[in-house]
């Protein structure tokens, strides 16, 4: 795509990745989420779909896209980030969000749009890509996660004991001797709990935890637990994380790979961390089997996060190249 006078505009800007438009969008049952764009008008349209659950998009989320090629759409879920009200687990499902997802691109007009998702992100560029493959013209996932209980499981009580087990030491603590079988379920019990002294020293210690297994080279690997009963503002995505997890991201069994055939016509990358604890390559692999439009890049000396070395020039790049694909 050549540039033209609003490229040339953009470009111009103090910031070309500012957002070009901001708001409050009513999308119902009580729900206003936060939506940005950035880029240009008339560019290549596509959607950052953010981690968590729970988390929400920040700043350099827009800087993924090319402000001079693509006119990408970046918002907060439903109870995340700057979206009211905040922390709400009401109306909050797989299926609102994306039915959010299919009000945003309406109200901005776009016919089909590129999904770009990383975790948790993946999951729901998936889901929504199989709700609605009609509208997607390619699909960037990073950190692939299917949104079931398993994959939490394993990450939690079968690799964090096997790469840190001090670690989990630290993390079984937290629980009373008698809930410490099926340490995953009782987590989401206690975080879930309405009580505070409950659910405060949990949430810290279960984010703390997650923390460490999503960093290739985590600058803590040890809880403090000391500073669990500390008053301070508890994390947000233990709580939305517990809400969706229990109830198994709210998709059945094996969902993700069950329908994976309704990608049959949609291009996608794979950008996967050799060292991911969370989200680790034989689950990208998986997705690959069924869904033969996709292609695996592997990021080596690389984890979890974004911001391990090389994952975010790969998703960047993956990006770029999706839209190429896109354009023929």
């Amino acid at each position: 795509m050549m540039p033209d006078a609003d490229a040339a505009a953009a470009a111009k800007r103090a910031d070309p990745f500012a957002p070009l438009t901001s708001e409050m969008l009513d999308v119902g049952d009580g729900h206003e989420l936060y939506v940005e764009s950035v880029g240009r008008p008339d560019g290549v349209p596509a959607v950052y779909l953010h981690g968590g659950p729970g988390s929400g998009c920040q700043p350099d989320h827009r800087r993924l896209f090319d402000p001079d090629r693509f006119h990408a759409v970046l918002f907060d879920q439903r109870g995340c980030g700057r979206s009211r009200p905040k922390g709400s687990r009401e109306h909050n499902t797989t299926a609102h969000l994306i039915a959010d997802m299919e009000k945003i691109r309406e109200k901005f007009g776009f016919q089909r749009w590129m999904v770009i998702g990383g975790s948790w992100g993946a999951t729901l560029a998936l889901a929504y890509a199989q709700a609605h493959p009609e509208r997607v013209s390619g699909i960037a996932l990073r950190a692939t996660f299917l949104g079931t209980r398993a994959e939490v499981e394993a990450g939690f009580t079968l690799r964090l004991p096997q790469f840190y087990p001090a670690l989990y030491e630290d993390f079984l603590s937290v629980l009373p001797l008698e809930e410490r079988d099926r340490p995953v379920d009782a987590y989401y019990r206690r975080i879930l709990d309405a009580d505070p002294a409950v659910h405060g020293p949990a949430s810290r210690a279960w984010h703390d935890t997650e923390r460490a297994l999503s960093e290739h080279k985590p600058a803590k690997m040890r809880i403090n637990l000391a500073s669990l009963n500390v008053w301070r503002t508890l994390p947000a995505t233990p709580f939305m994380e517990a809400h969706y997890f229990v109830n198994d991201s709210f998709m059945t069994e094996n969902q993700l790979l069950r329908n994976a055939g309704r990608l049959a016509d949609i291009p996608g990358i794979i950008v996967q961390g050799r060292y991911d604890l969370l989200c680790p390559p034989e689950t990208s692999q998986a997705l690959a089997q069924v869904w033969p439009r996709s292609e695996i890049r592997i990021v080596e000396e690389a984890g979890h996060s974004l911001y391990d070395a090389g994952v975010r020039d790969a998703v960047m790049k993956s990006i770029a190249d999706l839209a190429s694909k896109a354009a023929r």
